[in-house]
């Protein structure tokens, strides 16, 4: 079996496809290496003028060091095996938007220090209880989220679980993919008020 693609690898393959130096541009794409990335490691902090980094299509298992990426607004981790939202201290402050959808998160702790966030797709995880989702309540800024495909979305009764949502985080625009009308802010605070 082929050895993972090192972060460094998957960087010089970047910068040789694209004729740049990915330390000054700000879109990085990482994603679908053959061999997959396995870990994230302290080579992504060369990325100074990153704000958008794809490691996405990968085998990533861990999220890991983003220190030094002192401008990163979207971090897309999609389709890897991560299990948990940790180490993203380095960009708590930047990150704006989080795709971290097709991964293995039931809990959504750690979420909570990214004091900026936007935007979260986290479209078919294994998140079952409502109270990680609660935890999303402390992210003032956060207008998107995705939770299509997770043990919480429920399809047969889609308008029960959309108030289940915006009831937990009333400052939602837009909820798996469609906008948050005015009757569902609506129905979503009477039950806040009841409960």
């Amino acid at each position: 079996m082929a050895k993972p693609t090192t972060v460094k690898e998957a960087i010089k393959k970047f910068e040789e496809a694209k004729g740049v130096n990915a330390g000054e541009v700000e879109k990085v794409e990482l994603w679908g290496q053959i061999p997959p990335i396995e870990k994230m490691d302290a080579t992504l902090s060369t990325l100074k003028a990153c704000t958008q980094l794809s490691l996405s299509s990968n085998n990533i298992e861990k999220i890991s060091s983003l220190s030094g990426m002192d401008n990163l607004k979207i971090l897309s981790l999609g389709r890897n095996q991560i299990k948990k939202i940790e180490n993203l201290d380095g960009v708590a402050d930047t990150l704006e938007e989080l795709w971290i959808s097709y991964n293995l998160l039931e809990r959504l702790g750690g979420v909570e220090k990214l004091t900026n966030l936007r935007v979260l797709y986290m479209s078919n995880n294994r998140l079952k209880d409502w109270s990680e989702v609660e935890r999303l309540a402390a992210l003032e800024h956060l207008e998107e989220v995705l939770f299509v495909g997770n043990p919480i979305y429920d399809p047969n009764n889609t308008p029960e679980y959309r108030i289940e949502v915006l009831k937990r985080l009333p400052t939602l625009k837009k909820l798996d993919g469609v906008p948050v009308d005015v009757d569902e802010k609506e129905q979503a605070e009477a039950a806040r008020n009841a409960g």
